[in-house]
């Protein structure tokens, strides 16, 4: 499976939203446990969608 998640977007995302500008770095295990949350988001979305009958994934489903 492809992976959505790029450490550097993550760093970028963590700047943009730390306004005090405390948290400089990231440690590298953030990445693969974020993709891991990703991952168990996107299958309850699945299974909400096929348990309404639908081949579409809405943002509902998140």
């Amino acid at each position: 499976m492809p992976s959505l998640i790029k450490k550097n977007n993550i760093l970028e995302t963590v700047k943009q939203l730390d306004k005090e500008n405390s948290v400089g770095n990231i440690a590298g295990d953030v990445a693969p446990a974020l993709e891991r949350k990703v991952e168990e988001i996107m299958k309850d979305a699945i299974k909400r969608a096929k348990a309404n009958g639908r081949r579409t994934l809405y943002a509902r489903d998140l």
